[in-house]
Protein backbone atom coordinates (compact mmCIF):
# COMPACT_ATOMS: atom_id res chain seq x y z
CA UNK A 1 0.00 0.00 0.00
CA UNK A 2 1.26 3.29 -1.37
CA UNK A 3 0.63 7.32 -0.08
CA UNK A 4 -0.27 9.33 -2.88
CA UNK A 5 1.04 13.00 -2.35
CA UNK A 6 -1.99 15.45 -3.29
CA UNK A 7 -0.73 18.15 -5.88
CA UNK A 8 -2.31 21.91 -5.74
CA UNK A 9 -3.89 20.98 -8.55
CA UNK A 10 -5.59 18.23 -7.44
CA UNK A 11 -6.74 20.00 -3.87
CA UNK A 12 -8.11 22.45 -6.66
CA UNK A 13 -10.75 20.52 -8.48
CA UNK A 14 -11.68 19.14 -4.90
CA UNK A 15 -12.29 23.00 -4.01
CA UNK A 16 -14.28 23.09 -7.16
CA UNK A 17 -16.91 20.60 -5.69
CA UNK A 18 -18.27 23.74 -3.28
CA UNK A 19 -19.73 25.24 -6.84
CA UNK A 20 -22.47 22.57 -6.33
CA UNK A 21 -23.71 23.85 -3.04
CA UNK A 22 -23.66 27.77 -4.55
CA UNK A 23 -25.62 26.48 -7.34
CA UNK A 24 -28.00 24.62 -5.32
CA UNK A 25 -28.59 27.83 -3.03
CA UNK A 26 -28.53 30.00 -6.01
CA UNK A 27 -31.63 27.79 -7.83
CA UNK A 28 -33.39 27.13 -4.70
CA UNK A 29 -33.27 31.06 -3.50
CA UNK A 30 -31.55 29.52 0.01
CA UNK A 31 -29.20 32.69 0.09
CA UNK A 32 -26.31 30.75 1.39
CA UNK A 33 -23.87 31.95 -1.20
CA UNK A 34 -21.89 34.36 1.02
CA UNK A 35 -22.08 32.67 4.21
CA UNK A 36 -20.76 29.35 1.49
CA UNK A 37 -17.78 31.69 0.26
CA UNK A 38 -16.72 32.56 3.95
CA UNK A 39 -16.70 28.82 5.20
CA UNK A 40 -14.63 28.22 2.36
CA UNK A 41 -11.91 30.53 2.29
CA UNK A 42 -12.25 29.77 6.22
CA UNK A 43 -11.50 26.19 5.80
CA UNK A 44 -8.59 26.77 3.25
CA UNK A 45 -6.83 29.58 5.54
CA UNK A 46 -7.61 28.06 8.96
CA UNK A 47 -6.52 24.69 7.75
CA UNK A 48 -3.04 25.81 5.59
CA UNK A 49 -2.39 27.62 8.86
CA UNK A 50 -2.48 24.49 10.83
CA UNK A 51 -0.76 22.68 8.72
CA UNK A 52 2.36 25.23 9.27
CA UNK A 53 1.89 25.55 12.96
CA UNK A 54 1.55 21.92 13.47
CA UNK A 55 4.86 21.44 11.34
CA UNK A 56 6.86 23.43 13.69
CA UNK A 57 5.37 21.96 16.23
CA UNK A 58 6.20 18.32 15.46
CA UNK A 59 9.87 19.64 14.57
CA UNK A 60 10.27 21.19 17.69
CA UNK A 61 8.81 18.82 19.89
CA UNK A 62 8.24 21.10 23.10
CA UNK A 63 5.69 20.18 25.56
CA UNK A 64 5.11 24.12 26.09
CA UNK A 65 4.37 24.91 22.56
CA UNK A 66 2.00 21.23 22.75
CA UNK A 67 -0.22 22.16 25.97
CA UNK A 68 -0.71 25.80 24.44
CA UNK A 69 -2.08 24.79 21.09
CA UNK A 70 -4.10 22.24 23.06
CA UNK A 71 -5.32 25.15 25.54
CA UNK A 72 -6.43 27.81 23.07
CA UNK A 73 -7.80 24.88 21.23
CA UNK A 74 -10.32 23.74 23.91
CA UNK A 75 -10.91 27.54 24.76
CA UNK A 76 -12.01 28.01 21.11
CA UNK A 77 -14.22 25.05 21.02
CA UNK A 78 -15.94 26.38 24.18
CA UNK A 79 -16.59 29.85 22.63
CA UNK A 80 -17.81 28.28 19.12
CA UNK A 81 -20.07 26.05 21.21
CA UNK A 82 -21.91 29.00 23.08
CA UNK A 83 -21.96 31.16 19.33
CA UNK A 84 -23.92 27.96 18.04
CA UNK A 85 -27.09 28.62 20.53
CA UNK A 86 -30.05 30.70 20.33
CA UNK A 87 -30.41 31.62 23.96
CA UNK A 88 -27.79 33.18 26.09
CA UNK A 89 -27.44 33.81 29.83
CA UNK A 90 -25.02 35.32 31.92
CA UNK A 91 -22.14 32.76 32.40
CA UNK A 92 -22.71 30.79 29.71
CA UNK A 93 -19.38 31.57 27.92
CA UNK A 94 -17.67 30.23 31.29
CA UNK A 95 -19.73 27.32 31.88
CA UNK A 96 -19.03 26.08 28.23
CA UNK A 97 -15.02 26.68 28.43
CA UNK A 98 -14.95 25.05 31.37
CA UNK A 99 -16.92 22.25 30.32
CA UNK A 100 -14.75 21.71 27.20
CA UNK A 101 -11.88 22.03 29.46
CA UNK A 102 -12.51 19.36 31.87
CA UNK A 103 -13.83 17.23 29.88
CA UNK A 104 -11.46 17.01 26.56
CA UNK A 105 -8.51 17.35 29.29
CA UNK A 106 -9.89 13.81 31.34
CA UNK A 107 -10.66 11.87 28.06
CA UNK A 108 -6.73 13.08 26.57
CA UNK A 109 -4.96 11.89 29.65
CA UNK A 110 -7.00 9.08 29.90
CA UNK A 111 -5.96 8.51 26.02
CA UNK A 112 -1.99 8.95 26.54
CA UNK A 113 -1.49 6.70 29.53
CA UNK A 114 -4.15 4.23 29.90
CA UNK A 115 -4.95 3.43 26.28
CA UNK A 116 -1.95 4.53 24.07
CA UNK A 117 1.43 3.42 25.56
CA UNK A 118 3.22 6.67 26.04
CA UNK A 119 6.27 4.42 24.84
CA UNK A 120 4.59 5.05 21.39
CA UNK A 121 4.75 8.77 21.34
CA UNK A 122 7.18 9.55 23.84
CA UNK A 123 9.25 10.79 20.73
CA UNK A 124 6.69 12.85 19.66
CA UNK A 125 3.72 13.48 21.30
CA UNK A 126 2.11 16.29 19.67
CA UNK A 127 1.41 13.35 16.66
CA UNK A 128 -1.06 12.01 19.16
CA UNK A 129 -2.48 14.46 21.27
CA UNK A 130 -3.11 16.99 18.84
CA UNK A 131 -4.83 14.88 16.72
CA UNK A 132 -6.59 13.08 19.11
CA UNK A 133 -8.14 16.67 21.30
CA UNK A 134 -8.95 18.07 17.71
CA UNK A 135 -11.48 15.36 17.22
CA UNK A 136 -12.40 15.40 20.82
CA UNK A 137 -13.13 18.75 20.75
CA UNK A 138 -15.14 19.21 17.42
CA UNK A 139 -17.72 16.41 18.91
CA UNK A 140 -17.70 18.02 22.00
CA UNK A 141 -18.37 21.45 21.27
CA UNK A 142 -21.65 19.94 19.25
CA UNK A 143 -23.01 18.30 22.30
CA UNK A 144 -22.48 20.86 24.65
CA UNK A 145 -24.06 23.63 21.88
CA UNK A 146 -27.24 21.57 21.71
CA UNK A 147 -27.28 20.25 25.18
CA UNK A 148 -27.24 24.16 26.36
CA UNK A 149 -29.54 25.45 23.33
CA UNK A 150 -32.32 22.76 24.63
CA UNK A 151 -31.89 23.48 28.44
CA UNK A 152 -32.61 27.10 27.89
CA UNK A 153 -35.15 26.81 24.88
CA UNK A 154 -37.15 23.99 27.42
CA UNK A 155 -37.01 26.41 30.29
CA UNK A 156 -38.05 29.34 28.47
CA UNK A 157 -41.10 27.33 27.11
CA UNK A 158 -42.50 26.18 30.20
CA UNK A 159 -41.58 28.56 32.55
CA UNK A 160 -45.07 28.13 33.93
CA UNK A 161 -44.36 24.52 34.70
CA UNK A 162 -41.15 25.05 36.36
CA UNK A 163 -42.64 27.96 38.51
CA UNK A 164 -45.59 26.01 39.69
CA UNK A 165 -43.59 23.07 40.83
CA UNK A 166 -41.29 26.01 42.89
CA UNK A 167 -44.79 27.20 44.12
CA UNK A 168 -46.20 23.72 45.12
CA UNK A 169 -42.36 23.16 47.03
CA UNK A 170 -39.95 21.53 44.32
CA UNK A 171 -36.32 22.00 45.20
CA UNK A 172 -34.95 23.89 41.94
CA UNK A 173 -33.02 20.01 41.39
CA UNK A 174 -36.47 18.52 41.53
CA UNK A 175 -38.04 21.65 39.14
CA UNK A 176 -35.08 21.41 36.60
CA UNK A 177 -34.41 17.69 36.28
CA UNK A 178 -36.58 16.61 33.81
CA UNK A 179 -35.46 19.45 31.34
CA UNK A 180 -31.53 19.06 32.34
CA UNK A 181 -31.99 15.17 31.64
CA UNK A 182 -33.19 16.19 27.82
CA UNK A 183 -30.86 18.81 27.36
CA UNK A 184 -28.35 16.14 28.05
CA UNK A 185 -30.08 13.69 25.94
CA UNK A 186 -30.13 15.81 23.24
CA UNK A 187 -26.30 16.82 23.37
CA UNK A 188 -25.34 13.06 23.37
CA UNK A 189 -27.48 11.54 20.35
CA UNK A 190 -26.03 12.56 17.58
CA UNK A 191 -22.50 10.72 18.52
CA UNK A 192 -24.82 7.63 19.70
CA UNK A 193 -26.38 7.96 15.95
CA UNK A 194 -22.65 8.25 14.64
CA UNK A 195 -21.94 4.70 16.50
CA UNK A 196 -24.96 2.96 15.71
CA UNK A 197 -24.29 3.23 11.86
CA UNK A 198 -20.35 3.87 11.46
CA UNK A 199 -18.86 1.02 9.87
CA UNK A 200 -21.85 0.23 7.73
CA UNK A 201 -23.32 3.71 6.36
CA UNK A 202 -20.16 5.78 7.02
CA UNK A 203 -16.66 5.39 7.14
CA UNK A 204 -15.20 8.01 9.49
CA UNK A 205 -12.50 10.54 8.26
CA UNK A 206 -9.58 9.09 10.76
CA UNK A 207 -10.04 5.87 9.57
CA UNK A 208 -10.21 6.84 5.72
CA UNK A 209 -6.87 9.09 6.22
CA UNK A 210 -5.01 6.83 7.53
CA UNK A 211 -6.06 3.99 4.93
CA UNK A 212 -5.33 6.34 2.74
CA UNK A 213 -2.00 6.91 4.01
CA UNK A 214 -1.38 3.17 3.04
CA UNK A 215 -2.38 1.75 6.94
CA UNK A 216 -3.67 -2.03 7.15
CA UNK A 217 -7.19 -1.57 7.73
CA UNK A 218 -7.38 -3.59 10.68
CA UNK A 219 -5.17 -1.17 12.64
CA UNK A 220 -6.90 1.84 11.29
CA UNK A 221 -9.96 -0.05 12.57
CA UNK A 222 -8.87 -0.37 16.06
CA UNK A 223 -7.92 3.08 16.37
CA UNK A 224 -11.49 4.25 14.79
CA UNK A 225 -12.48 2.21 17.64
CA UNK A 226 -10.74 3.72 19.83
CA UNK A 227 -11.30 7.11 18.63
CA UNK A 228 -15.16 6.65 18.68
CA UNK A 229 -15.16 5.62 22.32
CA UNK A 230 -12.73 8.48 23.72
CA UNK A 231 -15.27 11.00 21.40
CA UNK A 232 -18.20 9.51 23.25
CA UNK A 233 -17.00 9.74 26.34
CA UNK A 234 -15.89 13.61 25.66
CA UNK A 235 -19.38 14.52 24.54
CA UNK A 236 -20.69 12.76 27.26
CA UNK A 237 -18.73 14.70 30.04
CA UNK A 238 -18.45 17.76 28.39
CA UNK A 239 -22.55 18.00 27.71
CA UNK A 240 -23.13 16.59 31.38
CA UNK A 241 -20.77 19.40 32.70
CA UNK A 242 -21.84 22.41 30.56
CA UNK A 243 -26.07 21.53 30.97
CA UNK A 244 -25.77 21.32 35.28
CA UNK A 245 -22.83 24.47 34.72
CA UNK A 246 -25.83 26.40 33.15
CA UNK A 247 -28.64 25.18 35.60
CA UNK A 248 -26.75 26.36 38.19
CA UNK A 249 -26.50 29.35 36.76
CA UNK A 250 -30.17 29.55 35.73
CA UNK A 251 -31.46 28.73 39.53
CA UNK A 252 -30.28 30.32 42.64
CA UNK A 253 -29.79 29.01 46.54
CA UNK A 254 -33.21 30.17 47.01
CA UNK A 255 -34.76 27.71 44.72
CA UNK A 256 -35.67 30.80 42.01
CA UNK A 257 -35.72 30.53 38.76
CA UNK A 258 -34.07 33.50 37.29
CA UNK A 259 -35.79 33.14 33.52
CA UNK A 260 -35.55 36.97 33.13
CA UNK A 261 -31.69 36.35 32.41
CA UNK A 262 -32.07 34.30 29.52
CA UNK A 263 -31.99 35.87 26.01
CA UNK A 264 -32.46 35.24 22.93
CA UNK A 265 -29.75 36.49 20.03
CA UNK A 266 -29.62 35.96 16.24
CA UNK A 267 -27.52 32.51 15.27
Amino acid sequence: MSYHDLSTGDVTVAALLILINGAISLMLGLGLERRLFIATVRTVVQLLLLGYVLKWIFGARHWVAIVALMLVMSAIAGISAVRRTEHRYPGVWMSSITAVMASSWIVIVIALTGVISPSAWSSNPAQYAIPLMGMILGNTLNGISLGLDRLSEELTSRRGEVEMRLCLGATRWEAARPFVANAIRTGMVPIINSMMVVGLVSLPGMMTGQILAGAEPMDAVRYQIVIMFLIAAGTALGTTSAVLLGYRRLFNRRHQFLAGSIRRVKS
